[in-house]
């Protein structure tokens, strides 16, 4: 493993245990067992490790989005919203990362968030090719959907699996 993703990958195992307080350079540094000047000869600062770390956490969210089950185009809709909450869920601190442009390089951060959108916005494409609110913005549909499965999950209530039903009865029927 390269020096740079040592560093990505260290600065993600110290945000899992500690939260995105505990991710510094220096504390990556010795985490990694390099030099506290390391990390700047592979990254500007700080907002650029982070942003090279929730850019690997978009990658694990799109590889568990990876293809859906079933023809039922709804049911992958379901399926979606239910891997994006499960993610978060078992992430906590990567997803609060994912999200945080106070951290992280805010432009990055937006194509990034972009492709969730697009993917579900896709999504909902199916669906609606199929019948579901044929007549509805396609665009709108998705942000909403997907906005309101990113509360659920970044609002971690105890009781986010039965909500998320609601939330999926209440959009999908």
């Amino acid at each position: 493993m390269d020096s740079r993703t040592r560093l990505i990958t260290t600065a993600a195992t110290l945000l899992a245990r500690e939260g995105v307080e505990a991710v510094t350079l220096r504390r990556i540094a010795r985490a990694a067992g390099v030099s506290h000047g390391a990390p700047l000869r592979h990254f500007s600062g700080r907002a650029e490790l982070l942003t090279a770390v929730a850019t690997e956490g978009f990658a694990e969210l799109r590889e568990r989005a990876g293809e859906l089950p079933g023809a039922d185009p709804l049911q992958r809709l379901r399926t979606a919203c239910r891997r994006y909450l499960e993610f978060a869920l078992g992430n906590p601190a990567m997803f609060e990362l994912m999200f945080r442009r106070d951290l992280t390089d805010p432009d990055e951060m937006g194509k990034l968030h972009e492709e969730v959108l697009q993917r579900f916005t896709d999504l909902v494409t199916r669906a609606q090719s199929g019948g579901w609110r044929a007549g509805e913005d396609t665009r709108a549909l998705a942000a909403s959907l997907w906005a309101a499965s990113h509360g659920l999950a970044a609002l971690r209530p105890p009781e986010a699996d039965a909500a998320l039903e609601v939330m999926l009865n209440a959009y999908l029927g």
